[in-house]
């Protein structure tokens, strides 16, 4: 009975349409349940840090667990969620609730029928149908909970506003042309533009112009070479060979393009083997959740032969480039293709 009534609210919540706050990830805010949906890693990982942030600050004693949706056990959920001895606040984050169990589904449902006091239950849901019913549910508010949008910043302005940001939070000022010039080196990858950003309000005194970014990022030489890494670990082979080559032509150097290209294949290469959340990941390997997740992103497709056999000839090109060799254009055309045929060939 308890289950079909369950079943009948939940219904009833989502034909009554969204009725819970949708926030940005600077809005985030403790309740009860945070779905933090959309397919902006970086801001899904800053709003999550952020709600740790302010639940540690209320209670120092808080206590944080994680949980993988994709491969929770029957249980999982409840066990975390359970009373501690001394009654300590917990944060329990959730990750691949795109990719959920149906075991998972079923207990997060139950669930949301009565969250646990003092829990803060963190949903990451980065996009696709699968979970739509327990995402209907909160939504719905079922769970008392507020939704974090992370939707990915596809236009210039977006990405102008959100590094005007940075510098803004950091009391830092940024012309408007360097503004421009920074956006556009880095408008392949959010998280590379945020880490441009924290480098020059870290290492620079100052105003930063248009001098201080070509001088720490070459001009367009970064934006060339992620945008070719990015389009070749896609699988986009005419695209990268496009960027390639128009990176060439406007006087990019292929020693860049090929160390992009190489910081990329080597996380694949040590996360190929890894399981667990992002976090844990993250946390086991010294890398960023976002960077886990970007990784496994680019290792679709891939066998793990391929990627040994990706490393080496990353190796082999690496060094053409810089010996001087007598083609080096064509040994990074050479590693493009290989890279977009996902190792095979």
């Amino acid at each position: 009975m308890a289950a079909r009534a369950g079943s009948t609210r939940a219904t009833a919540a989502k034909a009554a349409g969204p009725r819970i706050p949708v926030l940005v990830w600077d809005e985030v805010r403790p309740a009860p349940v945070v779905l933090v949906s959309g397919p902006e890693d970086l801001l899904a990982e800053r709003a999550t840090r952020r709600l740790r942030e302010v639940l540690a600050a209320a209670d120092p004693s808080l206590e944080v667990s994680d949980l993988d949706a994709s491969n929770a056990a029957p249980g999982d959920l409840s066990t975390l969620a359970s009373p501690s001895l001394f009654g300590e606040p917990r944060l329990i984050r959730v990750t691949a609730v795109e990719r959920l169990t149906d075991g998972f589904l079923a207990e997060a449902m139950r669930y949301l029928e009565a969250p646990a006091d003092d829990t803060t239950l963190v949903l990451r849901h980065s996009g696709g149908t699968r979970g739509k019913r327990l995402l209907d549910a909160v939504r719905g508010g079922l769970g008392g909970g507020v939704e974090v949008a992370c939707a990915e910043l596809k236009r210039d302005a977006d990405r102008s506003a959100f590094a005007a940001a940075e510098f803004r939070a950091a009391r830092k000022r940024i012309s408007p042309g360097a503004l421009r010039v920074l956006v556009s080196a880095f408008q392949a990858d959010l998280a590379e533009l945020a880490s441009a950003c924290q480098q020059l309000i870290r290492d620079t005194a100052g105003d930063v112009t248009e001098a201080t970014v070509e001088t720490y990022y070459a001009g367009r030489v970064e934006t060339n070479a992620f945008a070719v890494a990015d389009a070749a670990l896609a699988g986009r082979r005419g695209d990268a060979l496009v960027l390639l080559r128009h990176a060439i032509a406007t006087g990019a150097d292929p020693v860049p393009i090929v160390a992009a290209i190489a910081s990329k294949v080597r996380t694949m290469a040590r996360i190929a083997d890894a399981h667990g959340s992002s976090a844990r990941v993250a946390s086991e390997y010294g890398l960023a959740p976002w960077q886990v997740d970007r990784a496994r992103r680019d290792l679709e497709g891939w066998q793990s032969d391929g990627v040994g056999r990706a490393i080496l000839l990353v190796a082999e090109t690496d060094e053409r480039v810089k010996s001087g060799a007598r083609d080096p254009e064509y040994a990074v055309e050479r590693l493009v293709a290989f890279l977009a045929g996902r190792g095979e060939g």
